[in-house]
């Protein structure tokens, strides 16, 4: 697994944009309780947070320190260094799993051999990621030039899964049919550049 975000956390907690709070009522609907989540490769913990609203109790890994040190305090999230694939958790531990923007980091069948063991019968892993942001049609063709073009070649190859919106990635467990979500929001300039 490789940490790209160690060294501007700070700037990755700030910028990063959040999810809608649909994304949380549409996993609320599907767990079989809610006792203990797991976000895993949790960054700054910003779906953690979200999640100790609905969770008895939460836990939130990342291999990076430098990102758990920038996630805010929870009484109930238990913040941990620990690789996807080879955690301290108990089995049969978990309603819900999730890992938002992270799981195209992760060695697929170390994680989901981790996954079927500490998952409780019934349990959901949620994998959820967004694209490219959109504005209005001539910034967002400058923006897709950008991406493509000047920076493209020195992206990860992992970021492939990504811009094909986790359609490809591989996933051993029945799936569920899944939401389409918009994210809306008003930026200064300083915010998007972030």
């Amino acid at each position: 697994m490789k940490d790209n975000f160690s060294t501007q956390s700070d700037k990755y907690a700030k910028f990063r944009p959040a999810y809608p709070r649909e994304l949380y009522d549409f996993l609320l609907s599907l767990v079989p309780g809610t006792q203990k989540a797991w976000d895993c490769g949790t960054g700054n913990g910003q779906v953690a947070q979200e999640l100790a609203n609905f969770f008895h109790q939460v836990f939130a890994t990342d291999i990076s320190q430098e990102q758990i040190k920038n996630a805010p305090p929870n009484g109930k999230i238990v913040y941990s260094v620990q690789k996807a694939e080879n955690t301290s958790f108990p089995d049969n531990t978990f309603d819900l799993i999730t890992v938002a923007q992270a799981i195209h980091w992760f060695d697929f069948n170390e994680f989901y051999k981790e996954v079927n063991r500490t998952i409780k019968h019934n349990g959901i892993i949620a994998v959820t990621g967004y694209g490219l942001m959109q504005t209005y049609r001539e910034a967002d063709l400058i923006i897709d030039d950008f991406y493509h073009n000047i920076i493209g070649p020195y992206w990860d190859k992992e970021r492939r899964y990504i811009d094909d919106h986790y359609r490809y990635i591989p996933f051993p467990f029945y799936e569920l049919e899944s939401i389409q979500l918009e994210n809306k929001f008003e930026w200064t300039l300083e915010h998007l550049i972030g």
